[in-house]
């Protein structure tokens, strides 16, 4: 064995795989590998690659807490009776691909290197508190299983490079809190079970590269609050069940990158993003959470990736949160934000839809917190008239379609008066000269005109109305020419002075002439009140704040 270690190469015990079972060949005492790690005697003196051995059966507890060590430790494929204590040891690099042991302790281990456990078998806690790692942490294929507990315990670690649980298996909970990382946390595929419980703790961690749960299968809480990532959260194919309670919890994070949620992930649980910062997102419908399990609030992001970016479907996203169940009546800084969101990126008519519903739903609160049932009807009434007329004042250009409307009504309302003979000079003195005086009499009535001292035959034909008789005189060719579409302008518009309302009004003594006059106070009114809810709209006096 001596001959072999001093060659640089693994020493293989038996067929160099894991002992399953006692072979004396195959025994290997950890005071004898602490001997040999550390330096051994002058007939004994590693290799400069450090210590190499694979196959082995470690008994007794390999012990190197607080060693300086300036070589590679290499134990893959070993089965250990206890598990290696390396607390505040510093060390190169520490290989145990592939072997078995019941936890590993090394609080404030200092490698120059990397550190790996590659398909290795842990039956116990592995603790990596305070430890200071100079290459990356691998634990690809691993499994480690410490049921309802915190089976990898690594709060406060300092990585250079990357944490790699790529395909692991993990029965307990990963505690990362407060790690420092020079690149990412890679745990593609992984599959973490703590259910009811924190599964995977990033709390406060640090990382300039991503976090990849692409395909990770966790049940229990993904906690990431104060988490500051420099690239990604991807989350595509994953599936995150904390049924009832939180499964993925972003609040205050920074994210610079996207955060990924797409391909089919499967979100059973509520995922919080309250006050998180991410550059963009990146998801699909079929991923989003259930109604009821979305917490956007305060939450900021830039722009949408591949998902989609419509006001429908974007709305729908929005809905799928519930502020009553957190005991809150409506939160206005979701559409804001998302507002913002579409209008950056060239979709300006659905940010204001969006600005709309947001209104709507903020005043249908506002009316749920009122407790006067009066001042309620009141407040839906004027609700009511801001949403239809200057969509509360998101869209006050609408008020122009309502007077566009009330204008086509008033000229066709106005030319059937004027057909009907229900108008009348809005002239005092036409209204007292023979012409139209006459012409309310028929041709075969008489009547005794005081301003002439006479009794004079009436002008008007049989059938023929005062306006249009007085209209067919000779004296009236100086009198204004009544036209429809002006005078519904001029009636409708407080602002115009057309001429046409100064020279003719309905005449309520005709038949048809009720209908006409009322209808013109009511334009009149509806029109001030349009253009009053306009210039509202425009200086923003009935938007929500």
């Amino acid at each position: 064995m001596f001959a072999e270690l001093r060659s640089g190469d693994f020493e293989r015990l038996g067929d160099g795989l894991r002992p399953e079972w006692d072979d004396p060949a195959r025994i290997v005492r950890a005071e004898f590998i602490r001997f040999l790690i550390l330096g051994g005697d002058e007939g004994s003196r590693l290799h400069e690659k450090g210590l190499r051995i694979s196959g082995a059966r470690v008994v007794g507890k390999l012990d190197l807490e607080g060693c300086r060590i300036p070589r590679d430790i290499g134990l893959k494929d070993c089965l250990f009776d206890a598990a290696p204590v390396l607390r505040s040891a510093i060390i190169d690099n520490l290989f145990l691909d592939g072997s078995a042991f019941p936890g590993l302790q090394a609080e404030r281990l200092e490698a120059r290197g990397g550190l790996t456990i590659r398909s290795a078998n842990v039956t116990g806690q592995i603790r990596l508190s305070g430890a200071r790692i100079g290459g990356n942490i691998e634990a690809d294929g691993a499994t480690i299983a410490l049921p309802d507990e915190v089976a990898f315990h690594a709060d406060g670690l300092e990585v250079r490079g990357s944490i790699l649980l790529r395909g692991a298996h993990v029965r307990g909970s990963v505690n990362l809190s407060g790690a420092r990382l020079g690149a990412d946390v890679n745990a593609t595929g992984v599959r973490i079970e703590r259910p009811g419980e924190v599964a995977l703790d990033g709390e406060g961690i640090a990382a300039r590269g991503d976090m990849v749960l692409r395909g990770a299968t966790i049940a229990g809480e993904v906690r990431l609050w104060g988490a500051d990532f420099g690239g990604n959260v991807h989350c595509a194919s994953a599936t995150l069940a904390q049924p009832g309670g939180y499964c993925m919890r972003l609040n205050r994070a920074k994210v610079d990158g996207a955060f990924f949620l797409l391909e089919g992930a499967s979100v059973d649980g509520v995922l919080d993003l309250t006050a998180a910062a991410i550059g963009a997102i990146h998801d699909d419908e079929a991923s989003w959470p259930q109604r009821g399990d979305l917490l956007l609030n305060r939450c900021r992001y830039g722009a949408f990736i591949g998902g989609p970016v419509d006001a429908e479907s974007r709305l729908n996203w929005l809905a799928r949160q519930v502020p009553e169940r957190w005991k809150e009546d409506f939160w206005p800084q979701p559409y804001e934000q998302l507002s913002t969101v579409l209008r950056d990126m060239g979709h300006d008519e659905d940010a204001r839809t969006v600005l709309i519903a947001k209104e709507r739903l903020q005043r249908r609160a506002r009316r749920a917190r009122t407790k006067n049932p009066a001042l309620r009807i009141v407040l839906a009434a004027i609700d009511g008239v801001l949403a239809v007329t200057v969509r509360y004042g998101r869209q006050p250009l609408y008020a122009f379609v309502w007077l566009m409307l009330f204008w086509v009504i008033g000229a066709v309302v106005f030319n059937l008066a004027y057909r009907n003979g229900a108008l009348k000079p809005n002239s005092p003195i036409v209204l007292r000269s023979l012409e139209w005086t006459l012409c309310a009499l028929e041709q075969t009535d008489g009547r005794y005109m005081p301003s002439t001292g006479q009794v004079m035959s009436g002008r008007a034909a049989a059938g023929q109305t005062q306006l249009s008789c007085f209209l067919s005189q000779p004296e009236s060719a100086s009198y204004p020419e009544f036209h429809p579409w002006m005078y519904s302008l001029d009636t409708l518009l407080p602002v115009t002075e057309l001429g046409q309302g100064e020279f003719w009004r309905p005449d309520p003594s005709k038949p048809k002439g009720w209908f006409p006059l009322h209808y013109y106070f009511f334009q009149s009114v509806i029109g001030w009140a349009l253009s009053l809810l306009a210039v509202a709209g425009f200086s923003g006096l009935v938007k929500s704040r």
